[in-house]
């Protein structure tokens, strides 16, 4: 169940650790974590990508190691058998990242889930929000990480070459095909030899909830009709990519989401 409808939630709220993982493109001027200051779910807690993320690379919210993200995980007051529903009220639905981070870490992927729709839909429905801040008793969170889950730029670069996987991109055709400048600074415009376009919002409704199980089949048959090779998402750096890995694991429930961490912000870089 990676994903939840709201009515769900409300009805769950108290068997459930609800988090927001609300994360903006730097070029919106919006901050997650004042806006969750300001209206949030109730009883939710905050967490922040960039925070959370590697510190030593100029690459943007790249996979820390296993024992930071369980340091910081730990002070949330989160614990290992938490059934965890994620939200956020993000245009790049990074609630998805977030799922993705939690699974790569060793959680339980049954325990994981995210909102359908997020904050929007939940707030437009008249569910309840909050302005209060809410604090869960320090935990021993631990974490092991799955480094099936993630291709580097060497693998990437291999595969160019033997075509073991597809790489799915899920960038905008504008940015894909190198129709505008990269938002980024140092960073080119165009993608990856030999991958694909697939923008995330060909599986998003208007409302940010996704398309259903059999619509967003037929997406995904588009580019990989025999259903032979392992799918790999990719796109600006590491966030919505997990939008196209959630929705694939809504296909094909023995997938294992596998995301390039990098992606063009580190392919793309100008050396």
């Amino acid at each position: 169940m990676y994903l939840v409808s709201t009515d769900w939630l409300i009805g769950n709220l108290s068997h459930v650790k609800v988090i927001d993982a609300s994360w903006h493109l730097p070029s919106t001027n919006r901050d997650g974590f004042e806006e969750y200051k300001i209206e949030h779910i109730e009883n939710s807690i905050f967490i922040d990508l960039d925070k959370f993320s590697e510190k030593n690379t100029d690459l943007p919210h790249m996979l820390s190691d296993a024992k930071a993200w369980a340091k910081n995980i730990s002070k949330l007051g989160i614990e290992n058998e938490d059934k965890i529903i994620i939200y956020d009220n993000s245009d790049v639905l990074s609630a998805c990242r977030c799922w993705y981070n939690f699974i790569y870490y060793g959680h339980n992927p049954k325990y994981v889930s995210v909102l359908d729709g997020g904050l929007g839909k939940w707030k437009k429905e008249k569910k309840p929000t909050s302005k209060e801040k809410v604090n869960f008793k320090e935990t021993k969170y631990e974490a092991v990480e799955n480094r099936n889950m993630v291709k580097n730029k060497s693998e990437i670069d291999l595969n160019i070459r033997t075509n073991e996987f597809l790489v799915l991109d899920a960038r905008s055709e504008e940015r894909f095909f190198g129709k505008v400048s990269d938002p980024r600074k140092n960073v080119r415009s165009g993608s990856i030899p030999n991958s694909y376009c697939l923008p995330f919002s060909n599986i998003i409704r208007s409302d940010k909830t996704f398309k259903n199980i059999e619509e967003i089949k037929q997406i995904f048959n588009q580019i990989n009709p025999d259903n032979n090779k392992l799918l790999v998402f990719s796109c600006g750096s590491g966030v919505s990519a997990c939008i196209l890995a959630l929705a694939y694991s809504l296909v094909d429930n023995k997938y294992v989401p596998t995301i390039y961490d990098g992606s063009w912000a580190e392919y793309g870089k100008i050396e």
